[in-house]
C-alpha cells in the first residue's frame, strides 16, 4: 500500500496489459463524491430510490440504446453507490480479439 494525500490506498488490482474494451463480463462500482447518500435511503431493509436514484437506474437501462455491443446483467442502486455487471460483446472493432494477448 502507498500513501496518497495522507491516506493509504491499495495498488491497482487490474491485470497489466488487459484492455477493458475487450469482450467479457465486467463488474463495476461507481461511488458518489465524498460518499454522499445521493440516491435514496434504505428503509426497512429495502432501497427507497429518490429522484436521483431513479435517474441513475434509468441511465443504466438506457446504456444499450447508446452502445450496441453491450448487454446488461444484474444492477443495484445503493444510497451512495451503484453496482452492475456489463457484458461487452465481440464486435468488428475488436477484430475477433477474445481478451487474451497472443
Amino acid at each position: 500500500m502507498t500513501l496518497y494525500k495522507n491516506r493509504y490506498r491499495v495498488e491497482t488490482t487490474r491485470l497489466r496489459g488487459y484492455d477493458c474494451a475487450w469482450p467479457g463480463a465486467y463488474f463495476i462500482t461507481t461511488v458518489t463524491r465524498n460518499r454522499d447518500c445521493l440516491f435514496g435511503n434504505v428503509l426497512d431493509g429495502k432501497m427507497a430510490l429518490n429522484e436521483m436514484g431513479k435517474i441513475a437506474e434509468q441511465c443504466w437501462y438506457d446504456l444499450p440504446d447508446h452502445y450496441s455491443n453491450i448487454t446488461l446483467d444484474q444492477f443495484t442502486v445503493m444510497p451512495n453507490h451503484i453496482h452492475g455487471i456489463i457484458m461487452i460483446n465481440d464486435n468488428i472493432e475488436n477484430n475477433g480479439n477474445n481478451g487474451y494477448n497472443n
